[in-house]
C-alpha cells in the first residue's frame, strides 16, 4: 500500500469514504450448509455496503473444517465473483483460522465471523470505520444472544448467554474471534498465530488476542457493529450449556498457564487457577444449595453454573484438556 491520505496502509483521515485498500470477510463453516445460505446473501449485502461508503476493496472467504466439503456445492453456486470457497482438511477451528490467515497474507485486513451469526445491517461498515478511526491492530464488535421464544426459565435465570459490552473505542485485554477484524500486516509483524494444539478444545482466540496485546498490539470495542448469534434447540438445554460452562473454564486456565513460559512461572499460574476453581466450586455449592432451600431459580442455575466452570478450571490447571469442539461436532 502507498502512504497516500486515505489508504489503509498509511496516514489516514478519520472519515471512511476517503478510504482505500482490501478487505476480507472470513467464513469458518463446518457441516451447516443450511446456516451458510442464510448468511452468505446477508454478508454481500454486507459488502455492498461497504463498497458505498468507501473505496475498500473487499471479498468474502469460506473456509470448510468439513474433508467432506459438505459446503462446496451451496458457495460454488452463489453467483459471484467475490465469493471464494476453500477446504481445510485439518481438523479443529486452529487450523481453520490458520489457513486464513495464510490465504489473507495479501490482504489489508480481514474479519472473522462464524457461519451461525447474522449481520445486522452497517455491521461491517461500523466495524472498519472504528479501525479507520482508531488505528488498533484488532476491533472487536458486539455478539447478542437472545433467548428463542419457549426457553427453559432455568437457562434464561443462569443467564448462560450473556455477553460483554463495551463503549467504542474501549480497549480490551482480550478479544473472541467470532467478531474480529484484524490488521493482517500488524498481525504478521507480530508474529502471531493460532495454536493449534487448541483446535478442539476453543480458547485458541483468547491465547491469540492475549499475546497480541502482551506483544504491543491493541485491540478496540465497536458497540455499533453487531452480530446476532442464533442457538439451535440442542444446545439450549441444562446439560449441553452446563458443560459449556466447564469447557470455559479449563480453557481459562490452559490458556493462563500458557502466557507464561515453562517451569516456576507457568507452574505458579497453574496452582492460582487451581485454587481459584476450587473457591468457585465451594462458592457454587452454596449458592446452588440457597437456590434450592428458597426456590430461587437464579441462584440455582448461577450456582450450578459456578460448580461447573469452577470445575473445569481445575482441570484445566492440572493439564486435562476438554475438547469442546469435539463434543459440538457431535451435536451440529
Amino acid at each position: 500500500m502507498t502512504s497516500d491520505p486515505g489508504t489503509l496502509g498509511g496516514a489516514t483521515q478519520p472519515a471512511l469514504r476517503t478510504a482505500t485498500g482490501t478487505l476480507t470477510v472470513v467464513v469458518l463453516t463446518y457441516r451447516r450448509p443450511h446456516l451458510l445460505a442464510v448468511a452468505l446473501p446477508e454478508l454481500l449485502d454486507q459488502l455492498s455496503e461497504l463498497d458505498a461508503a468507501s473505496g475498500i476493496e473487499s471479498d468474502l472467504l469460506v473456509i470448510d473444517n468439513d474433508p467432506d466439503e459438505s459446503a462446496r456445492e451451496l458457495v460454488t453456486s452463489v453467483p459471484s465473483t467475490r465469493v471464494r470457497y476453500l477446504t481445510e482438511k485439518r481438523r479443529g477451528i486452529a487450523a481453520a483460522r490458520n489457513r486464513a490467515l495464510d490465504e489473507t497474507a495479501d490482504r489489508d485486513l480481514i474479519v472473522f465471523i462464524d457461519d451461525d451469526e447474522r449481520a445486522r445491517p452497517g455491521w461491517l461498515v461500523r466495524l472498519t470505520e472504528t479501525y479507520i478511526d482508531t488505528r488498533p491492530t484488532a476491533v472487536m464488535g458486539r455478539v447478542i444472544s437472545d433467548y428463542p421464544d419457549g426457553a427453559d426459565p432455568w437457562v434464561v435465570a443462569g443467564d448462560f448467554l450473556r455477553r460483554p459490552s463495551h463503549r467504542t473505542g474501549d480497549t480490551l485485554a482480550i478479544a473472541a474471534t467470532n467478531n474480529l477484524l484484524l490488521d493482517r500486516a500488524a498481525v504478521r509483524g507480530l508474529g502471531l498465530r493460532f495454536d493449534e494444539t487448541l483446535g478442539l478444545s476453543g480458547g485458541e482466540d483468547n491465547l491469540f488476542t492475549r499475546q497480541l496485546v502482551r506483544r504491543g498490539g491493541r485491540i478496540v470495542w465497536c458497540d455499533e457493529a453487531v452480530l446476532d448469534d442464533e442457538w439451535p434447540t440442542e444446545r439450549l438445554q441444562r446439560r449441553w450449556l452446563l458443560h459449556r460452562s466447564f469447557s470455559h473454564g479449563n480453557t481459562a486456565a490452559i490458556v493462563d498457564a500458557l502466557m507464561e513460559p515453562p517451569g516456576a512461572r507457568r507452574a505458579a499460574v497453574r496452582v492460582r487457577r487451581a485454587a481459584g476453581g476450587a473457591g468457585r466450586v465451594v462458592l457454587g455449592l452454596g449458592r446452588w444449595a440457597v437456590g434450592s432451600v428458597t426456590g430461587d431459580l437464579r441462584h440455582r442455575a448461577r450456582g450450578q453454573r459456578g460448580v461447573y466452570r469452577g470445575c473445569g478450571m481445575v482441570s484445566g490447571a492440572i493439564g486435562r484438556v476438554y475438547q469442546e469442539y469435539a463434543r459440538r461436532e457431535q451435536t451440529t
